[in-house]
């Protein structure tokens, strides 16, 4: 137990330490200021942009980043389908694996073009090597890529009067913030006892006498960009929980910090663009603060144990169910916040097995999307809330909302209001549909409100481009196979098209010089009100079927039935 606090402790502090240092260096590489890695990075930057036909200064309206982004995402998801489909006959494919089924291949291809990486197949007895690097892996750089240009971008339009150009963006993100950081990561992970191999599946003799086969391959480096993009897909099918994956408490700690580092560096590197680093540090508590209070939720509530087993056994036990003992309850839980607050979606044990309160807590998460939020898109749903806050309190002070200078009128709230809309519809219709049909569609496994639970759940994991599950869930069928590629599909682009369709429109506003009636956003009580609107649009609109779940669950557990 304590070296499961000390862990949380651990964790809390690279975060206040990293955050601001790598913020300010994301800065740097999207003002195309000097870095250490231009003498390296510069060169095959060029060769890219030249065989691309990029010219890097050309900065594009929000319509033609929009355009670009569609594009090069339908482009790579093609090439991908078409890599697994024909895994066959390519290279690096010890078992002979043949194409998965179409609605599963398709669903695959969704989940890691959205940075879902939602799975509904087995993948060390479904995929190859090839199609686990090449194809999944390259997904998991681009997609993550993709996100983080958009926030940039989303950035860029609030604070100046251009957005930039995507394929330069995109192309630096990799080469100077995910793929160096991965490449560092993957050799610790190396070190700590993860596998980097093409050899064969290992065969051992058991103790019993019996042949059992190990499945095994380029693990580390797979495992680092998974957690540093906010992918979540694992090479294997227990995820982090696999010692392979996730051999011990030092790899833990890395994967953790791995997972929260860029949504926690953007903060600062919003506050580096705006030259507001005041604002940066208030928004970076209030998200630290609202995350230390979800972790100590879900420690207590494991901690505290189930009732009806520790009634039946009569002591006092912790939630042990569903945990790995190497990590352990508190562990477990810290992991099982974080992957829900950053939209990972990597778990290190089964989030199924969670009380009432943790699935409370990451329940919540997904729906508020911003405690840290997902790779590039988290900061942008954060300011929205920020834009959202100035025009409620500047119509209840009387004031006309500015935010940054700049004024906020009809088309801004109303694209604010679609990105913030979207995200319900996206769960609520479809979980409406599949539990009217419990049997024919739901897949539900356990029945009552931990049921209502499974299928919410699956839903919120593909609208936020999460991607975990409650896996007791029956979902590899045609039903969840095309819906959930629906609610991520929808989930993905539809907000970042009003995202950046906001942006545009900020950037061309003429900025208003700050007077004595400017509101402040860059004050406690203004970053107080923020976090009471978040709450309450966050919450309210998902309060009912939060009641008809992990809430009743609780209530159901305390009463003994």
């Amino acid at each position: 137990m304590g070296q499961g606090f000390l862990q949380i402790g651990l964790t809390l502090c690279f975060v206040i330490a990293i955050a601001p240092i790598l913020g300010r260096y994301i800065a740097r590489v999207f003002m195309g200021a000097r870095t250490l890695l231009d003498p390296l990075m510069n060169p095959i930057e060029h060769s890219i942009y030249l065989v691309a036909g990029v010219n890097r200064k050309d900065d594009m309206t929000g319509w033609q980043y929009i355009r670009a982004i569609l594009a090069s995402n339908l482009v790579m998801g093609i090439l991908v389908f078409g890599l697994i489909h024909y895994q066959r006959f390519l290279p690096w494919n010890p078992n002979g694996f043949f194409a998965p089924r179409w609605h599963t291949l398709l669903h695959t291809v969704i989940s890691f073009v959205t940075n879902t990486d939602q799975q509904h197949y087995t993948p060390e007895t479904t995929l190859s090597y090839f199609s686990q690097v090449a194809a999944l892996g390259f997904l998991m750089f681009t997609s993550a890529g993709t996100g983080l240009a958009v926030g940039i971008a989303f950035i860029r339009g609030l604070t100046s009067k251009r957005l930039g150009n995507f394929y330069v963006d995109l192309i630096r993100g990799i080469t100077r913030i995910l793929l160096p950081i991965s490449v560092v990561g993957a050799i610790a992970l190396v070190l700590l006892g993860v596998p980097q191999t093409l050899d064969n599946p290992l065969i051992v003799e058991t103790l019993e006498g019996s042949t059992q086969y190990l499945a095994r391959g380029p693990v580390a480096s797979f495992e680092m960009i998974k957690m540093l993009g906010e992918n979540g897909g694992g090479f294997f099918a227990a995820n982090s929980a696999h010692p392979f994956e996730n051999p011990n408490g030092a790899s833990n700690l890395i994967e953790l910090i791995a997972m929260i580092s860029i949504p926690a560096a953007l903060i600062f590197t919003y506050g580096m663009f705006a030259k507001n680093l005041k604002q940066a540090w208030l928004l970076f508590w209030m998200v630290f603060t609202a995350f230390v209070i979800l972790v100590w939720v879900t420690v207590s509530g494991e901690l505290q144990g189930n009732p009806l087993v520790n009634g039946t056994l009569g002591v006092e036990l912790p939630n042990l169910e569903g945990k790995e003992v190497r990590f352990g309850v508190i562990q477990t839980a810290l992991w099982a916040v974080t992957t829900t607050a950053t939209m990972t979606g990597a778990v290190n044990g089964m989030l199924d097995s969670l009380m009432p309160q943790g699935l409370f807590v990451t329940l919540f998460n997904l729906f508020v999307q911003i405690i840290w939020g997902g790779q590039g898109t988290g900061i942008a749903y954060l300011l929205i809330y920020l834009i959202l806050t100035v025009f409620l309190t500047g119509l209840m002070v009387g004031r006309t909302p500015e935010f940054l200078g700049r004024k906020i009128e009809k088309r801004e709230i109303i694209l604010a209001s679609v990105v913030l809309l979207i995200h319900p519809m996206m769960i609520l219709i479809p979980s409406a549909i599949a539990l009217a049909y419990p049997f024919s569609l739901s897949g539900i496994t356990n029945p009552g409100f931990h049921g209502i639970s499974q299928v919410v759940y699956e839903y919120a994991s593909a609208a936020a481009n999460n991607g975990s599950g409650l896996e007791k869930l029956n979902d590899n069928t045609l039903w969840w196979n095309l819906s959930t590629g629906l609610s991520m599909l929808a989930g993905r682009y539809i907000p970042i098209i009003a995202i950046l369709l906001l942006a545009d429109n900020m950037s061309r506003k003429p900025v208003t010089p700050e007077t004595a009636g400017t509101l402040k956003t860059d004050s406690l009580l203004f970053t107080t009100v923020t976090a009471g609107i978040v709450l309450i649009l966050g919450v309210l609109t998902f309060f009912p079927v939060l009641a008809l779940g992990p809430i009743a669950e609780g209530f159901k557990l305390a009463s003994g039935s």
